[in-house]
């Protein structure tokens, strides 16, 4: 079994899943209503399945606001306790809520080798968020404990252990990424329910993100849904072709 340190020094290949596609962005840029709509076009002509990248809690939020009477006072209780813990500038989680986020990661981890190998069976795979290891905070789908905030010997290493767990996630890039852009003012009117200033912040980090160097598509979600979703196949049919040209070759 490999140390630690062992582990920090791993220089495995990067490797690109062939037949995956990521739709990325902060919310308010219509993701999900993306990724249902691409899923439906597309399987019409391909075997295409769509798997949620991000936190349990991510996909969970409006389900939890359809419970009778208590489910929007419990859904902003849980998002307030969220923000609070995920918030890089607030100080470190507690070791008992860090021991929770770092299950939340290895959650992502496994969901992650599952899409892999689905892709990897001739499945088109349209995943809504996708992890990466450049910026620390679930907001921005990276490691949720960082290891910048961390304070003593126990939690610090956690957190450099989640660290080093999405480094390797990030090791396996999607074939294709699609980055849905917005400002905030737009993304706030479609999100009222949202913090302002988190969906600004969100925003500003999402664009810096290069995912270890996936080919990245950029659309401006901000333009007609017809024409986002229009530019967004337009984009994936040359990775069908690819794909399928490979398993020709193969």
């Amino acid at each position: 079994m490999k140390t630690d340190n062992e582990n920090s020094k791993n220089t495995s290949p990067i490797t690109c899943i062939s037949g995956l596609v990521a739709v990325v962005g902060s919310d308010g840029t219509g993701k999900s209503t993306l990724t249902n709509d691409l899923v439906k076009n597309l399987k019409k002509q391909f075997v295409t399945e769509r798997r949620y990248l991000g936190l349990i809690s991510g996909e969970d939020g409006d389900k939890i606001k359809r419970l009778p009477v208590i489910g929007t006072w419990l859904e902003r209780r849980l998002a307030a306790k969220s923000d609070k813990t995920q918030r890089m500038s607030n100080k470190a989680p507690a070791l008992w809520a860090a021991l929770i986020m770092y299950g939340f990661s290895l959650w992502r981890a496994s969901n992650l080798r599952k899409v892999q190998r689905l892709a990897q069976s001739g499945v088109l795979v349209i995943s809504d968020r996708y992890p990466q290891a450049e910026i620390s905070g679930f907001y921005y789908d990276g490691p949720g404990i960082g290891p910048e905030r961390a304070k003593g010997w126990l939690l610090t290493r956690l957190a450099e252990r989640e660290r080093r767990l999405y480094q390797q996630m990030a090791l396996f890039r999607p074939e294709l990424i699609i980055r849905l852009d917005i400002d905030a003012d737009t993304a706030f009117s479609r999100k009222p329910d949202h913090s302002y200033e988190e969906l600004k912040d969100k925003i500003a980090n999402m664009v810096k993100l290069n995912y270890n160097g996936s080919r990245i598509v950029e659309l401006d979600a901000r333009a007609p849904y017809d024409e986002v979703l229009e530019n967004a196949l337009n984009a994936i049919y040359p990775v069908i072709e690819k794909s399928q040209r490979r398993e020709v070759n193969a």
